[in-house]
Order: structure tokens, then sequence, then C-alpha cells
């Protein structure tokens, strides 16, 4: 087994378990030990081969807490994101690609940290859902981020936690779709990517499943803290090794 095989496992496994527990965040949690080995073309597809499969082992809780008022402008938006994504997967560079995922972890880390002092947002309906939703489809079409800037609205919107929880994740599982179909039709998914997809669905089942099965029995609130604050370092640590070559 190279080294590959075992970064791609152990960002599976890590990202699953974290996933089942939230709802969402697979993308961030994977690319974070991914990026550092995986080129960019093969990671979105895999990052999206295994948030759908852990999506779909959490599927079943999906009805609580759902509302589809929220759910169903954010779907719509996007609609529209993930092919813009998916198109800028094929133009962007390496470099640029590991530095603007370390930007996201860094600045979308340190913000949910902090989420409980953020000022919350009383204004924008379903016009702001789908705006959300169309740049959740970017960087779902990009790279498999769906999470990160429905999570952050949910938050700042002061949603109760199931219905943050299974919205993002009815989302999440809608854009995971929709991006996977695209990778197909675009040709974005390699001879390299298919070969690899087992290793990811089966590294991310159990994980997940132990992150379902925790969600109501675990505190949240220091592992969130842990993995957050290890996320945001891995962004730090990105943005300081891709910097310099634009510099």
């Amino acid at each position: 087994m190279d080294s590959l095989w075992l970064i791609i496992i152990f960002g599976a496994i890590l990202a699953g378990f974290v996933q089942g527990l939230s709802g969402s965040n697979f993308g961030l949690v994977a690319m974070a030990v991914w990026a550092w080995a995986v080129p960019p073309g093969l990671t979105g597809p895999l990052v999206v081969c295994g948030s759908l499969t852990g999506q779909l082992l959490a599927a079943r809780t999906l009805r609580r807490g759902l509302k589809r008022e929220h759910l169903l402008p954010m779907v719509i938006g996007g609609l529209i994101g993930v092919p813009v994504g998916v198109l800028l997967l094929h133009q962007i560079d390496p470099l640029l690609f590991r530095l603007l995922v370390g930007i996201v972890l860094a600045l979308w880390c340190p913000l949910m940290l902090f989420s409980s002092s953020l000022p919350r947002i009383r204004i924008g309906g379903a016009g702001a859902d789908a705006a959300v939703g169309v740049v959740g489809g970017v960087m779902g079409g990009l790279g498999g981020l769906t999470g990160p800037a429905t999570a952050l609205w949910a938050v700042l919107k002061g949603w109760d936690r199931d219905t943050q929880r299974s919205v993002i994740q009815g989302f999440n599982l809608a854009m995971q779709l929709l991006t996977m179909m695209t990778y197909v039709v675009a040709g974005t998914i390699t001879t390299e990517a298919l070969g690899l997809f087992p290793v990811v669905i089966l590294s991310v089942l159990l994980p997940t499943l132990l992150g379902v099965r925790l969600y109501r029995h675990f505190s949240d609130v220091g592992f969130r803290r842990v993995v957050l604050g290890l996320l945001g370092l891995a962004g730090i640590l990105l943005i300081a090794q891709s910097l310099p070559h634009f510099l």
C-alpha cells in the first residue's frame, strides 16, 4: 500500500466521522489531509464520492427538523453554482487551488469557533437562501465543499441545531448528487479516481455510522473546537506553503 492510499484512507476516516456527527464538513476535513498530496483534479471527485457516501448513510436523519422553505431555495441556487464550480475545476492551477483551500480553512474555521458570539441575521428570505446556495454550489463543483457557506449561514440565522443539521445535510446530499453527475458528463472522473472510489467508500462507512450514532449522545462543543482548531491550523500551513510561489 503506497503513501497516497494511506493519506486518502486517513482523510476519509477522519472526514467520515466528522460528517456523521455534524451532518457536513466532509470536504473541509478531507481536504485538510488530502490537499498536501492529492492533485486537485483527483481531490474533487474523491471528496464528492466520500461525502455522498456519508450523506446517503445518514439520510434517514433528514426528517428531523427539516425546513423545506430554507432547503428548496438553497438547492435551486446550487443548481446554478455547481456547473460554474466544475468549469473552474478544469481551469485552476494546483498551487492556487491549495492556496484557496487554505484561505477557506483559515477564515471559515475561526468564524465557526466563535459562532456563538457572531451577530444573528434577521433579514433575508428565500432570495438570500438561494444566493448562499449558489456559493455552496460553486464550492461544491470546485472541490466538493458544499458545506462551509451553508453551515455558516445557518449559524448566522440562528436556526436550532436540528434545523441546521437537516437543512445542511439535505443541501449537501442534493449538491453532491448533482456534482457527481456533472463530473461524469464533463469527463472529470478519471480511471485513477474510479480505482480509488472503493477505497474512499470503504474507509467512510464505519466512521460515518459511528458519528451518526453519537450525534445525540456526544457533547460536541469541545470536539468542535479541537476539529476546527486543527483545520484552521491546516489552512494556515497550506497558505504558508503555497503563497510564496505567488510572491
